[in-house]
């Protein structure tokens, strides 16, 4: 068994129930929403979760800890996450198990060709997919023996963490009008709407992606999601 395994000594030995446990996983995520989800799916697991909000974050992680699993969001404020991926593959200790996440199809498979071992469609709710998916990567030694049942139960994160998310959105777009700043702002948005399932905040982000690429509307585009959002916000802020 590779020396990256042989935390999984007797006590944390993974479990039918408890298929991850033993491992850390380090989540790569600015999303706090998204964060909860993966804290929750990792609790129910039974593995214990380090979170990174941005590529230099996440860098510092790894200069002191060596996690086996590493999750990378690949829209980060600071940069790209296949970034992040390239840099781990190509590093003198590589973790052994490499996952991007994105709610785009082609951004995960840049991914893997940047050798990311597989990818984790957003919005990742699903217990069993989350479980499966890393199980596929690990040792047939650190995996749980016997049969296990896959859970298709689905987590729900925190709507508290979606308002902060929504709050530092709106945020990050009222004191910078770069168009850098902007771009990150409508990636994250879209991002976060697609695991909310918020429609309209998703369509906001879409219109403003479609601006942009077309070089036309921008103002109009960025006026639309600033207003969605400080709707959001609004009526998170209502008393029940």
């Amino acid at each position: 068994m590779p020396d990256d395994w042989m935390h999984l000594r007797i006590g944390r030995k993974p479990t039918p129930a408890h298929p991850l446990m033993g491992l850390t996983v380090l989540a790569v995520e600015d999303s706090r929403f998204a964060s909860d989800a993966l804290r929750l799916l990792c609790l129910r697991s039974g593995a214990r979760i380090r979170r990174a909000d941005c590529l230099a974050s996440a860098r510092r992680h790894l200069a002191t800890y060596r996690p086996q699993v590493v999750l990378v969001d690949l829209g980060l404020p600071d940069g790209s996450g296949v970034d992040l991926i390239r840099e781990l593959c190509e590093g003198d200790i590589r973790p052994p198990a490499i996952l991007a996440m994105s709610g785009d199809l082609d951004l995960l498979e840049e991914a893997q060709e940047a050798g990311a071992q597989a990818g984790l469609a957003k919005p990742i709710a699903s217990l069993g997919v989350f479980q499966s998916t890393i199980l596929r990567l690990l040792p047939d030694e650190a995996r749980p023996s016997g049969p296990r049942a896959v859970d298709g139960d689905e987590v729900t994160p925190d709507s508290i963490a979606l308002q902060d998310d929504l709050a530092h959105a709106a945020e990050v777009l009222g004191r910078d009008d770069k168009t850098e700043a902007v771009d990150y702002v409508a990636q994250f948005v879209g991002s976060i709407a697609q695991s909310a399932k918020d429609t309209r905040l998703a369509d906001a982000a879409r219109e403003y992606a479609r601006c942009r690429a077309k070089g036309e509307g921008l103002e109009a585009a960025r006026g639309a999601l600033s207003i969605v959002l400080k709707a959001r916000l609004a009526e998170a802020a209502r008393p029940i």
